[in-house]
């Protein structure tokens, strides 16, 4: 059981930004949690900094270590476990393969109908899942399976939204062809995971000829087809994903405005030199994902990619997809992570975050979760009443009217008073029980509120 804690309290900041909340940046423009979070990853090499400290990215003795170092997991005679966790992974079903890890209930009258796609993050893997898989199908045995995608780990995350998106869709077919029974997917994915899934929901979508007279006119959802998503987000059952019902399409701490300038990668702090510095060096250190992530990619002389996943395209419907969903919730965190930006996880401009007298608990039972948003269809045409008058459209700014085209919940998550609020950007995703343990109401959130 989480303990209670008591309401949240932040501190008093000077600056009248919504944003201002207390933070590893607030008293000094690089304060030493700053410093001690960018020599980590140097270390580690991961930062924007020397040929030498780039070369050391590209090793794979390194990549294992960030690994082993968010894994945390142990091996036993019971099985594969995680330190802290009240029972471990030999009272479950685990069927491994080359496309990852199936995470089920053994009783053998269970069985669920509803596939659980959970995807890592840059230099992830399945076991980043570890913790989250067991509790989903611990909370509901008989009504999910967990499928922990392994087609993107380690530095196949370097290979680009693309690419990886492509490799998992393909694994997915491959789950719901070993998977007979199951009639519903829904999607878990963190941090790059989220884009990836973006891309892969896209390449999956299907659609009867019924739609297509209400459906998409051009590259946007025309209004009779955004109806679908008024009256509790109902869907037609001709939109489908993989050949199944899609239900919920959940990301956490995911960039989906890219990493690039307007404080979206933290642990810059804001600099103007060094976020120019990380888009002319993000391909060096991640490869075609850097490029991806900083919009600087222009295969063929195309629009960056994170551009075009806003809109359909001729052959892959990215938004289609996600309005196929029941559910799109965007969780992010409100301060304390060094590695993507509040706004950008949330799809939200700068003044529509919450204020930091907003951010409060909320329920006692999910001490971390401080705000949570519902939105409508009036709420996203109330937006873009306000923001169509006159304004230049930047990147960013078209970024978020496409993806905001259907409605989000977002729950906005706060580590403020957690000893781990430094590594904020796994401790929402508990990619470590024994590191990251105070996540686990997030993830009981996220089952609580799943749509079965």
């Amino acid at each position: 059981m989480i303990a209670a804690t008591p309401p949240l309290r932040t501190a008093s900041s000077s600056s009248s930004s919504p944003s201002s909340l207390p933070s590893s940046s607030s008293g000094s423009t690089f304060c030493s949690p700053i410093r001690r979070e960018l020599a980590f990853f140097f270390n580690l090499g991961l930062g924007f900094s020397s040929p030498r400290t780039l070369a050391l990215s590209a090793s794979s003795s390194r990549m294992e270590l960030v690994r082993k170092m968010g894994g945390g997991c142990f091996r036993s005679n019971q099985g594969t476990g995680c330190f802290g966790s009240d029972r471990g992974m030999g009272v479950l079903k685990v069927e491994a393969d080359g496309g990852g890890e199936d995470v089920s209930d053994p009783s053998p009258w269970a069985v669920p109908d509803h596939l659980v796609i959970m995807v890592n993050g840059l230099v992830g893997s399945a076991s980043d899942w570890t913790y989250a898989a067991e509790q989903f199908v611990k909370k509901l045995p008989d009504k999910v399976i967990v499928h922990r995608s392994e087609c993107n780990s380690s530095r196949l995350t370097f290979d680009g939204v693309d690419l990886m998106g492509e490799r998992l869709a393909e694994e997915v077919l491959a789950v719901v062809r070993r998977r007979p029974a199951v009639q519903k997917i829904s999607f878990v994915a963190h941090s790059l995971g989220g884009l990836i899934a973006r891309y892969a929901i896209g390449r999956l979508y299907e659609h009867s000829p019924k739609l297509e007279p209400t459906g998409l006119t051009g590259n946007s959802l025309s209004e009779e087809h955004k109806k679908y998503l008024v009256q509790g987000h109902e869907q037609p059952h001709e939109a489908k994903i993989a050949g199944l019902e899609p239900l919920n399409f959940i990301t956490i701490a995911t960039p989906h405005l890219g990493s690039r300038g307007h404080k979206q990668l933290p642990i810059l702090c804001g600099l103007p030199f060094l976020e120019r510095r990380a888009s002319q060096t993000a391909h060096l250190v991640a490869g075609r994902s850097g490029k991806h992530l900083f919009l600087t990619d222009n295969d063929d002389g195309k629009r960056p990619l994170l551009l075009r996943m806003v809109n359909d395209s001729e052959d892959l419907k990215f938004i289609s997809a996600l309005c196929a969903f029941k559910r799109r919730v965007a969780y992010a965190n409100a301060n304390y992570d060094h590695m993507v930006g509040w706004r950008t996880s949330s799809i939200r401009r700068q003044h529509e975050l919450p204020k930091k007298s907003n951010l409060l608990v909320i329920d006692e039972k999910y001490p971390h979760i401080v705000y949570v948003e519902q939105e409508t269809m009036d709420d996203i045409h109330r937006k873009e009443s306000l923001v169509v008058g006159g304004q230049t459209m930047d990147l960013e700014e078209e970024m978020i009217r496409g993806l905001t085209q259907v409605p989000w919940e977002r729950v906005d998550v706060s580590f403020h008073k957690s000893k781990q609020r430094y590594i904020a950007h796994n401790t929402i995703q508990v990619k470590s029980y024994w590191l990251n343990s105070d996540g686990a109401d997030v993830v009981f959130h996220m089952i609580d509120n799943f749509l079965l």
